[in-house]
């Protein structure tokens, strides 16, 4: 058979088919613009967001609580965005997702314009239940955990006699005879023959227990005729022993708590907006005082601006001057231009009654301590209170040693400083000048950063006011850093933090209050001025009250007593003062040494466990502090970060509360409130406390049942 020429192809042709034989690579386009996308985070920190494009780009209005790998850039955007949870959650703990937006700006050729690319990141989960330990006692009785709760968290509506019943633990029984208390609590060594007719009635008695299952290990004997009768099945013991004729009588084995009082509201005009006492426990304290037992004279220097003796709310409360208050300010160009003397009035300069200041630091400081509590002189001012502010002092034999460092342009200097701190304690400073009333606590609101050599000299002054017996109490500083500041730096000072209310059971450290680990105290100092907060509830004018420290005050302008709201750690400092001289007066304490001591360890610790530069050991708690009773006594959650964020989920009628939460280390605090702080499980307060971890790793917890007990 004849074969096929071969096929021949030309060389266009052979190259014609090699072209189109193998694959194209796809055409790449880089978008020309930019769009509108979603970045879920989930439950994860950080994440990519990105997105090609062949222009230039930046990224604007980032939102507080994320941050950008980049802000600008050239081709595709590939950034990684960061979520910082902590910044946007909110106290109530309600909130399951975060979203915020990044605004894109972007240009390419001539094509401009902007996206939204918008962040989503979840919070964690924090599961829980806060248990009332003694209304616990009664969940067999009651039968149901929704009668439980109920009991719990609503109003109890049973009568005394019904309620003694669920609340019971066990049965208190009485019997008739010695001879049927010995035979119920040794029924094992009944002798019949011995009894002889007494046998069979002792021996129904000892059954009877052994029927409703309350063995012999659960009777306990309580003296005389009578045992207590450990069984949670209490309605049904108590039927049946007032059935038998041996036993005299049989009851519930009540719960009792300790009696709280009720606190003490001062009814001054603008009591109501000195938040900062309730809060550290003063209601109770000043119940505490109305049954007489403060009775030692004690003075408190404050070495400040000087004060205002004329103003009426500080009538009495002073050492004037010829009775120890001092003036050390020796430049003529202090305000009054007369040298150091034995008034520290704090003076209306031209420069102040010009510019109609209200001001008067030291006159604030003092009112904290020690104003009047009641009626008032009255003042030739239509418009001025007639019963002003309260001071921690109350009925306390508390009075404030005036002296006078600060100038009217608000400084002070060293040298000042320590001739102050040292004619405070007594110590001899001049032949002319002899302290008549040495103080046992200073308080210094006043400071400023240098190195620790230059504060040296203050340093040793205060050391040896502390030897002398004086305990120095100074602001820690407010310009929110960890740069330590000096008096309150010095080891033998008193180094206090600021607080402010945070809309949750438990307060949080105020911004502007300098942290380092001198800080050895916290108290209320107030909200930033520049940033008010309005969570205590207080109204002026038909206005909602900051969260600031309201005291006594100067009005230059007008040349008349006045009050102001100011914020800072000079309003904390005289707080610890004050408690600190309160208890000195009770006798609680009667060394600078062991009044410290009980101030730390009867602090409210916040923030992170232990002593940490925010809160130091933690809030000052006065009725702790004082020994002072109960005025309350309920149960709740105080649930707070490392940082010292504060967070208030509800718990709903059985106690439970589901948390949404950013990341982060957690205190839970379940625990009762014994001095109506609305703070629960503080020193001396019956609490359960767990911690927990929350992440991108551990995304959701539950801390189990939290039992307070009494």
């Amino acid at each position: 058979m004849k074969r096929s020429p071969p096929l021949r192809l030309s060389m266009a042709a052979l190259l014609t088919l090699s072209l189109t034989a193998c694959p194209q690579p796809p055409e790449v386009v880089t978008p020309s613009s930019i769009s509108d996308q979603t970045i879920k985070l989930n439950t994860a920190v950080s994440g990519k967001a990105q997105q090609g494009f062949d222009g230039t780009w930046s990224i604007k209005n980032v939102p507080d609580w994320l941050s950008v790998s980049a802000f600008s850039g050239t081709g595709n955007v590939n950034v990684t965005v960061t979520a910082y949870r902590a910044l946007a959650s909110q106290t109530a703990a309600n909130t399951p997702q975060l979203s915020g937006d990044l605004t894109l700006i972007w240009s390419s050729g001539n094509n401009s314009g902007t996206a939204t690319w918008t962040v989503t990141a979840d919070n964690y989960t924090l599961t829980g239940r806060v248990l009332d330990g003694a209304a616990a006692q009664s969940l067999s009785v009651r039968g149901t955990d929704a009668q439980l709760g109920a009991q719990l968290w609503s109003p109890p509506s049973e009568t005394p006699a019904a309620q003694a019943v669920t609340q019971a633990r066990g049965v208190v029984v009485r019997y008739r005879a010695a001879s049927a208390h010995r035979a119920v609590l040794n029924s094992d060594t009944l002798n019949a023959q011995a009894l002889g007719t007494q046998f069979q009635s002792l021996k129904r008695s000892a059954d009877l227990l052994s029927g409703l299952g309350i063995l012999p290990a659960q009777r306990q004997n309580l003296g005389g005729r009578e045992v207590l009768l450990q069984t949670s099945e209490v309605t049904a013991a108590l039927s049946a022993l007032r059935a038998d004729p041996n036993v005299e009588y049989a009851v519930p084995n009540a719960v009792m708590r300790q009696q709280a009082t009720t606190p003490v509201i001062p009814t001054d005009q603008y009591a109501g907006l000195q938040w900062g006492y309730p809060l550290v426990g003063y209601g109770a304290v000043w119940r505490d005082m109305e049954g007489g037992g403060y009775s030692r004279p004690i003075t408190v220097a404050v070495i400040d601006s000087g004060v205002r003796f004329d103003h009426p709310d500080l009538a009495g409360q002073l050492w004037k001057p010829g009775e120890g208050a001092l003036d050390v300010l020796s430049d003529a160009a202090n305000g009054d231009n007369d040298g150091i003397d034995n008034d520290p009035t704090d003076p209306s300069t031209p420069e102040r009654v010009q510019a109609q200041a209200v001001d008067s630091h030291g006159t604030h400081v003092t009112g904290i301590i020690a104003a009047r509590w009641g009626t008032i002189a009255p003042v030739n001012c239509a418009q001025c209170s007639t019963t002003g502010v309260v001071g921690a002092s109350y009925l306390a034999p508390i009075k404030v040693l005036p002296i006078r460092a600060i100038d009217v342009k608000g400084f002070a200097t060293l040298a000042d400083v320590i001739l102050s701190v040292r004619y405070a304690a007594g110590l001899s400073v001049s032949a002319t000048n002899t302290n008549s009333h040495p103080a046992q606590v200073i308080n210094l609101s006043l400071g400023g950063k240098m190195s620790a050599d230059v504060a040296a000299p203050m340093c040793d002054a205060i050391a040896e006011a502390r030897s002398a017996g004086a305990l120095i109490v100074a602001a820690a500083g407010n310009e929110g850093d960890t740069v330590p500041n000096y008096p309150a730096a010095c080891s033998a000072a008193v180094s206090v933090g600021s607080v402010s209310l945070s809309g949750t059971s438990t307060p949080v450290h105020a911004s502007y209050s300098s942290a380092y680990d001198a800080v050895q105290l916290s108290a209320p100092g107030g909200t930033d001025p520049n940033a008010p907060t309005t969570f205590n509830g207080g109204t002026v004018n038909g206005v909602s009250f900051p969260d600031m420290i309201f005291s006594t005050g100067w009005d230059y302008g007008r040349n008349q007593p006045t009050y102001m709201a100011e914020s800072g750690t000079s309003q904390a400092a005289p707080q610890v003062a004050a408690l600190a001289a309160l208890m000195l007066s009770k006798g609680v304490t009667t060394t600078p040494a062991d009044t410290l001591a009980r101030l730390n360890a009867t602090a409210t610790d916040l923030g992170a466990t232990g002593r940490d530069p925010q809160f130091g050991f933690g809030m000052i708690n006065a009725a702790a502090a004082l020994n002072a009773p109960a005025t309350s006594s309920g149960v709740g959650l105080r649930l707070q970060d490392a940082a010292g964020n504060s967070y208030q989920p509800v718990l709903d009628n059985l106690g439970r509360f589901s948390a949404l939460l950013p990341d982060g280390t957690f205190r839970v605090v379940a625990g009762r409130d014994l001095n109506s702080n609305g703070i629960y499980g503080e020193s001396g307060e019956p609490k359960q406390e767990r911690s927990v971890t929350l992440g991108a790793n551990t995304p959701s917890s539950d801390v189990g049942t939290l039992t307070v007990g009494n």
